[in-house]
């Protein structure tokens, strides 16, 4: 990294007051200006710096860019005294804001989180993950309370490290045959990406899922089993506390985890053997797993034994509408469709319960937008049913739906009503 020179020699207060990294300026990552108690970008110098301390790496990973958890980075980042001061303390934190240069053998989590931590220490041991997201929302389950615990929890397996060194050996993910994002197959536009970092051409985390699916799709290896990434612990039929990351909230009725006798209110110490510091760390060991019927092991602090959940098939399937990967993922559409709200769409007159969509923007610039173009889509046009039946999607539902339902070279037959006629557009997917 360009910045090795900058910071290696901030081995005392990591000052980010005096002489801001040019990356910082160019990402204008106003979170972090001031921040003594990060390293900006060099996981090197965290490092070297762990093994002169014997502390434990916190790394967060933040697309600056992006609008969604900007609140959360901001608590975490410079207004949390709680988060501050245990940083400051007891760990060498590392804040990562592009994904160019990353181990992705060593940094392996769900990359369609706008915010996400890691924790390591100097050996690449890694101790969690901290940071979950779904259609509720990318701060559904986040908090500076289940952070703070998070660390905590963290400490605790630092203090028995190298003896529980077993215990921890699957928390790191298997070697990928790449080093870093500019060295997968998948990934488009790698001479924008080469370039010096600006906001418009960071490698954002969900570029990596994006060249994982493109590749996939290239050798005819894209199934929606590969899709159902790092499901929650729903899926399992357990709701953890957002404000602990670990305690049993609740046990949904009919689900693996209810038919095991679980109720809630006890913590969940370890899943399939594996130390849990939040529910990221549940969702690796989930991510882990096929998607067939297959055993989890759950332990609860105070146990001395496992209860054994056990799945059936297609247990990972969930709603993944909300990821950023799925834009990229064919067939793309390249056209914007929100939907049509209050007055607009009474102006429609379409049945009671029925909605629209209407065409705000073709992407002209890229080949599946001047298709559809080609084909006659026209912007102002209102989508009033799909496949002969009607709407209520919004435009990240509909994106969603066609990917699901369709693949590259089909026909999608929508309903169009443009200037009070209606008619069937065939919708080419490339």
């Amino acid at each position: 990294m360009k910045l090795h020179a900058v910071i290696l020699f901030l081995t005392v207060s990591f000052s980010l007051t005096a002489a801001p990294p040019p990356l910082l300026e160019r990402l204008k990552d106003d979170n972090a200006r001031g921040q003594s108690q990060w390293i900006y970008n060099n996981l090197p110098a965290a490092i070297a710096e762990a093994r002169r301390t014997g502390k434990p790496i916190f790394v967060t990973f933040r697309c600056v860019p992006c609008d969604a958890c900007k609140a959360f980075d901001a608590e975490v980042a410079k207004d949390s005294n709680i988060i501050r001061d245990l940083a400051a303390k007891h760990f060498i934190s590392l804040r990562q804001v592009e994904m160019k240069g990353v181990d992705l053998s060593q940094f392996q989590f769900d990359y369609d989180l706008n915010w996400a931590a890691m924790f390591i220490n100097a050996d690449g041991v890694v101790y969690g993950r901290y940071g979950t997201q779904s259609a509720a929302g990318p701060d559904a389950y986040n908090s500076i309370g289940s952070l703070e615990k998070a660390m905590r929890r963290v400490l605790a397996l630092h203090a028995n490290y190298p003896r529980n060194k077993r215990e921890l050996f699957f928390k790191r993910g298997i070697p990928k045959p790449y080093k870093t994002a500019l060295e997968m197959p998948g990934l488009e536009n790698k001479n924008k990406y080469r370039q010096a970092t600006q906001r418009n051409n960071c490698i954002h985390c969900h570029n990596i899922h994006d060249a994982e699916n493109l590749q996939l799709s290239r050798l005819g290896k894209l199934s929606k089993d590969k899709l159902w990434r790092y499901p929650l612990p729903e899926n399992i039929g357990l709701t953890i506390d957002p404000k602990d990351g670990a305690r049993i909230a609740g046990v949904l009725p009919n689900s693996p985890a209810a038919r095991t006798g679980l109720r809630p209110g006890g913590s969940i110490t370890h899943v399939n053997g594996q130390p849990i510091v939040s529910i990221a760390d549940i969702q690796w060991v989930l991510h882990n797993l096929p998607n067939t019927p297959t055993q989890v092991n759950v332990r609860l602090a105070g146990a001395s034994r496992d209860i054994t959940l056990q799945t059936a098939a297609g247990w990972k399937q969930t709603d993944i509408s909300w990821r950023g990967s799925m834009w990229g993922l064919p067939p793309r559409v390249r056209v914007y469709t929100p939907e049509v709200k209050g007055a607009e769409l009474k102006r429609l007159n379409l049945p009671a319960g029925h909605g629209a969509m209407k065409v705000k923007w073709i992407n002209t610039g890229s080949p599946e937008g001047r298709a559809t173009a080609r084909a006659g889509l026209r912007e102002g046009d209102y989508i009033i049913a799909v496949n002969g039946r009607h709407i209520n999607h919004t435009n990240r539902s509909f994106n969603y739906f066609v990917k699901m339902n369709y693949k590259p070279g089909d026909t999608l037959p929508v309903t169009i009503l443009r200037g009070g006629r209606r008619f069937t557009f065939n919708w080419p997917l490339q």
